[in-house]
């Protein structure tokens, strides 16, 4: 009997070795189905960003020998006051533009999300608030080219016919208005798409705290300060990141709508256009190389300063 017990116990451990083996080789086959992306992303992603901090210690114009420089060019993107003109223009036209767009995105959530105005529709008013963001920016850049033109554009027409202005106005043809201009458009771009992430943040909250606080009789901007707010800071940490990620990697609006020089007066020369006309304009791939890395930095202190702001204190971790 003991025998008996002990062939038995046998067979089940050699079956499952047995079945152990089978499953490693179902999942070394897995492998083979994540190599074309594995490739790709290696290709298309990995390979340029090292390649870019390669060049970055090179004075490479784009052909011919690569010599090293070692840190020459990142000392002279320090130095370089051109550079840090650009990073201003971003940062103003990202300023205007992320105050307008996340305060249109909260308007629409306080809206949409107040059980006592109990809006229908929602979801129309979604793809309706999306679309700008679906539009190519090239077709959106001449759009607002065509409209804001200073001798026939359709919004000089109607403001000087309505009294309002008594001559027509350079829109994109002053420091001033074209910063504001190009500001406006990505707010109106992408209010959408941040109106959608923080109503699918609400969405997420219990509507018992809702219910409780509207029997207690807390006014709508009470209910929103104290629950809607709090209950969306990981949410809004995603907008504010995301949106100054973004902001700060300006390209297409301010290339496409002027000279893609920045005129007028380089105000709306950003960071990106400088790198990308210091690469393709000037051949001076080296220097816009470190320019890419520099601006990486930058975005990259920037970010974590605001997750530091947000999720910085003790209480936040959970600490008491």
């Amino acid at each position: 009997m003991n025998l008996g017990r002990t062939n038995y116990s046998n067979k089940i451990e050699i079956k499952g070795k047995t079945s152990f083996k089978s499953i490693n080789k179902i999942n070394r086959h897995g492998y083979l189905f994540i190599l074309p992306f594995l490739i790709v992303f290696i290709i298309f992603n990995i390979y340029p960003i090292l390649r870019t901090l390669y060049l970055s210690f090179t004075n490479f114009n784009g052909y011919g020998k690569i010599e090293f420089i070692w840190f020459d060019n990142y000392t002279r993107l320090i130095e370089d006051k051109m550079f840090w003109s650009a990073l201003v223009n971003t940062v103003k036209i990202w300023g205007i533009n992320i105050i307008l767009q996340l305060g249109l995105a909260f308007l629409l959530t306080i809206i949409f999300s107040d059980m006592k105005y109990k809006m229908k529709g929602l979801s129309i008013f979604r793809a309706l608030f999306y679309l700008p963001n679906l539009i190519a920016a090239t077709s959106v850049a001449f759009l607002f080219a065509t409209l804001l033109d200073w001798q026939f554009g359709s919004l000089n027409q109607i403001l000087v016919n309505a009294g309002l202005i008594n001559s027509k106005v350079n829109w994109l043809g002053q420091p001033g208005t074209a910063v504001i201009v190009v500001a406006v458009i990505g707010a109106w771009m992408w209010f959408g798409n941040s109106f959608l992430v923080l109503m699918a943040g609400v969405q997420g909250i219990s509507k018992d705290y809702y219910e409780a606080a509207t029997i207690d009789g807390a006014g709508r901007w009470t209910i929103f300060g104290k629950i809607t707010l709090p209950l969306l800071k990981p949410i809004l940490l995603y907008v504010a990141i995301t949106s100054l990620i973004g902001g700060l990697q300006i390209f297409d609006i301010p290339f496409l709508i002027t000279d893609g020089l920045g005129s007028p007066s380089g105000s709306i020369n950003t960071a990106v256009m400088y790198l990308y006309n210091t690469a393709f304009r000037f051949n001076n791939v080296g220097y816009a190389s470190a320019i890419a890395y520099g601006l990486f930095f930058i975005i990259a202190i920037c970010s974590a300063f605001t997750f530091k702001t947000m999720y910085g204190s003790k209480k936040d971790k959970g600490v008491s």
